[in-house]
């Protein structure tokens, strides 16, 4: 078994899909729009095989959830970058661009060489060799 995909709501769908596809090389489809329930969606893929589902629907409610800490529930998406240093640029590339970085490029306690950067929706990002 794996995980198929992961989906994410958005208010703006247009500026995800260029944020995923930009940064982390995914392949976005073809838009889905149905236009009855006013939704839209995109699949992004990646060279793994792993994809993205980014929605949109003006009826879902914001989250309110503060994105700094940490809460129940999904939590992050960690990407491998493929490299220390890459884990190192693209953390740098991603904060001028005006994200926010959670925690610098650091190697954590079980080994892992990480930083944790939020998309432009606030959605939490571990980037990981």
């Amino acid at each position: 078994m794996k995980i198929e995909h992961v989906a994410i709501w958005t208010r703006n769908i247009e500026k995800l899909k260029v944020f995923y596809t930009d940064y982390f090389g995914g392949i976005a489809g073809e838009k889905y729009e149905n236009s009855k329930k006013s939704f839209e969606s995109y699949f992004i893929k990646f060279d793994s095989g792993a994809r993205l589902e980014l929605m949109q629907m003006p009826t879902i409610p914001l989250n309110l959830n503060d994105t700094e800490n940490q809460h129940m529930g999904l939590i992050h998406i960690a990407i491998s970058v493929g490299s220390i240093e890459k884990v190192n640029s693209l953390t740098d590339e991603l904060m001028k661009a005006g994200c926010r970085v959670i925690s610098q490029p650091r190697y954590t306690g079980d080994g892992y060489y990480e930083s944790c950067i939020l998309d432009p929706d606030g959605n939490r990002l571990e980037l990981t060799v």
